[in-house]
């Protein structure tokens, strides 16, 4: 018993065992599984994955795709002078904002589209089966209905906007670069305006 659990074992259970306790017990098991899998992988505030598993995710992504020779496409989205609304604010108005947008990437993108948050405002999508010029059109119906949300505040209500960048497959094949493309589209939002979605036209560097 003793070498199972310093095998890994979570318990050792003696038989005979009674079906009830065998099946609580593992489903216990499951369930621990299960919660200590999503607080590795979910970013707390927004439920999105986090950085890490997002970069997993895109990884994979892109060997699905490049082995099913499918389309592609990555999105950087990053919030437009959110320095500025929690400076404004306060913090839990800022997280509030960034809730607001998760809640609305999940309902306006397809299930198959992967979210996460990749560090403080700024998010990465995966588009499968999408190309760069698909995926703006959408991002860009998404940043509409997200500019038109007021937000709540004891200042008083405002609306905030986002900023992104889009590649694909047809201008990076590796993760790295797809990423560097797509933050460099969203890199020429920020400077032409912000309040935008700018489509990667060619490869960073």
């Amino acid at each position: 018993q003793l070498d199972a659990v310093k095998a890994g074992a979570d318990d050792f259970l003696s038989k005979p065992i009674p079906a009830e306790f065998l099946v609580s017990a593992i489903s216990t098991r499951a369930e621990r599984y299960r919660s200590l899998r999503t607080l590795i992988l979910r970013d707390g505030l927004t439920g999105l994955y986090n950085h890490t598993a997002i970069k997993e995710e895109l990884i994979s992504e892109v060997a699905i795709s490049n082995r099913n020779q499918a389309a592609l496409a990555v999105a950087m989205l990053d919030l437009d002078n959110f320095k500025h609304v929690n400076d404004t604010y306060g913090h839990p108005i800022g997280d509030q904002v960034l809730r607001t947008l998760s809640r609305l990437l999940r309902q306006r993108l397809r299930r198959s589209d992967v979210l996460g948050r990749y560090g403080g405002e700024e998010f990465l999508v995966i588009f499968p089966a999408t190309s760069a010029l698909s995926a703006q059109i959408v991002l860009d119906e998404v940043r509409l209905a997200f500019m038109a949300l007021q937000q709540h505040s004891e200042q008083g209500e405002f609306s905030v906007t986002f900023s992104a960048g889009v590649s694909d497959l047809s201008l990076a094949q590796d993760v790295d670069a797809l990423i560097a493309c797509a933050d460099a589209a969203l890199y020429e939002a920020k400077k032409t305006g912000k309040n935008r979605v700018v489509l990667g036209l060619s490869k960073p560097g």
